[in-house]
């Protein structure tokens, strides 16, 4: 049976099993134990293996799993074409169950990690994961073309990408932030001036070379700030529609958008992460936001790092 074994890091890296960044990340050269296996119960890694590209392995201690983790992971299996999965999580005892959807192992995995990631009723931003390939089914719209855009420039950032959000009329709802190996915070390297009717007018012109973390609302900044290392670490986009409620004065500002996150490679070794978004409405809804699906939400809790 042909295997292939990654662990997933704690902070979202994606490491061989046994490779000297994997042993650099156990904190241990030489071990001369199942370092994998340690790992994972004890550390907050993931293990995730593909058996003859027919059925994915995921092993977890869920009470360790950090958010990063969590969103490679998911990440990962939203973008496979494999219809079997196998989810092996410690309790009190190792436990497995077997899915057959990625969507289902995803909602599995939030439902697992609950004791972390499901907020109480006062906690303030929701997220729920959407398969990428949706943008290019159905209607082409703004979000769909930039995608495409991103796909035909395998990824890679030039002037052209700019020249093409201003003509799609994409630019004003544009963030993008720089992000440097190996988890560096995100940086902020250009705020589009749609952007300010939760922003302070100004806030998207000095806010340029600071940290994403250091927005008003500093939490809503540390919450979206992993979503921008992640994308940047794993080098996969994410598609996703949105639920926030972001203090800033003169009150709270209510939100529900879907946003798309596509990772461009650039000369040096810095990753650009472009965010687009767009507001979905909802005719119940004051404040114009987007309409929820049938699916539960996965919900994240808005941590202090």
């Amino acid at each position: 049976m042909k295997r292939l074994t990654m662990l997933v890091t704690p902070d979202g890296r994606w490491v061989l099993e046994d490779s000297p960044e994997f042993l650099c990340a156990l904190g241990d050269p030489s071990p001369d134990y199942d370092g994998a296996s340690f790992a994972v119960k004890n550390l907050g890694f993931v293990k995730f293996q593909v058996l003859d590209q027919s059925v994915i392995e995921i092993e977890l201690h869920p009470d360790n799993i950090e958010l990063p983790a969590l969103l490679a992971v998911q990440t990962q299996l939203l973008t496979s074409t494999v219809k079997l999965f196998r989810i092996r999580y410690f309790t009190t005892s190792w436990q497995s169950e077997i899915l057959s959807a990625p969507d289902l192992a995803v909602s599995r995995l939030s439902e697992l990690c609950a004791p972390k990631f499901v907020p109480a009723a006062k906690d303030r931003f929701l997220v729920e994961p959407q398969d990428y390939s949706k943008l290019y089914d159905g209607v082409e719209g703004p979000l769909h073309l930039l995608a495409q855009k991103w796909r035909m420039s395998f990824g890679h950032f030039d002037p052209s990408v700019i020249s093409f959000a201003i003509k799609q009329q994409l630019l004003s709802r544009m963030i993008i932030a720089g992000v440097k190996p190996p988890g560096s915070e995100p940086i902020f390297r250009f705020i589009g001036d749609g952007h300010a009717n939760w922003l302070d007018s100004d806030y998207h012109l000095h806010a340029i070379g600071e940290k994403m973390e250091n927005q008003p609302d500093k939490e809503y900044g540390r919450w979206v700030s992993q979503f921008y290392k992640n994308v940047a670490s794993t080098g996969q986009p994410r598609y996703d529609y949105v639920t926030a409620s972001i203090q800033r004065p003169p009150g709270t500002f209510m939100t529900r958008y879907e946003r798309l996150l596509l990772p461009w490679k650039t000369s040096s070794d810095e990753v650009l992460v472009t965010l687009s978004s767009r507001g979905l409405r909802d005719d119940s809804v004051d404040n114009g936001s987007l309409a929820e699906s049938d699916s539960t939400l996965l919900r994240y809790s808005a941590r202090s790092s």
